[in-house]
């Protein structure tokens, strides 16, 4: 399974852009829990289970359902 970068900007195979804030565990089976925030409108925080959050979807225009982002400083 893809490692899942903590503050990594993903975007989302549909086309819009995400942040992740942190893994959780469910507290009924342990099970890991990506909680992401969108970067668009008010910032809705989900959550998704890992599992899905890396799932292959094989669409057109990306691979996985989140993919990360190379996003470089303009500073740099």
């Amino acid at each position: 399974m893809k490692e899942v970068k903590i503050k990594g900007i993903y975007k989302h195979y549909k086309g819009d852009y995400y942040i992740v804030e942190d893994i959780a565990l469910d507290c009924e089976n342990s099970e890991k829990i990506v909680l992401y925030r969108a970067l668009y409108e008010n910032g809705t925080l989900w959550a998704r289970p890992l599992k899905d959050f890396c799932k292959e979807v094989n669409k057109e225009n990306q691979k996985y359902r989140f993919e990360l982002q190379e996003i470089k400083s303009k500073r740099s």
